[in-house]
């Protein structure tokens, strides 16, 4: 039988599987624009919540791919700033 904290973190690591396919999802069905904020928010989100969820049962592989997946949405979201901050200042709109 689970202990109370293995349930905890399968529930927080499945969380974080489910927003990054939510949002792979959404991409596909061009709900989300992939350079946005939401996308690389959403995964950058779901990477932690699988990291949490890996310090309480280790899998080295794993591990990387979430560092990686975490490192690439930081990238994507201040890509997205500085998208925003030029488009700001030359007058432009970006709302997503």
């Amino acid at each position: 039988m689970d202990s109370a904290a293995d349930i905890i973190f399968n529930i927080i690591g499945t969380s974080g599987v489910i927003l990054i396919l939510v949002a792979y999802f959404m991409i596909q069905s061009d709900r989300l624009h992939k350079h946005g904020f939401a996308y690389s928010f959403m995964n950058l989100i779901g990477s932690v919540l699988i990291f949490i969820s890996l310090l309480h049962t280790w899998n080295l592989p794993s591990v990387i791919i979430e560092v990686f997946w975490f490192i690439i949405s930081v990238y994507g979201l201040i890509r997205w700033f500085k998208l925003k901050k030029n488009n700001n200042n030359s007058g432009g709109n970006n709302n997503e």
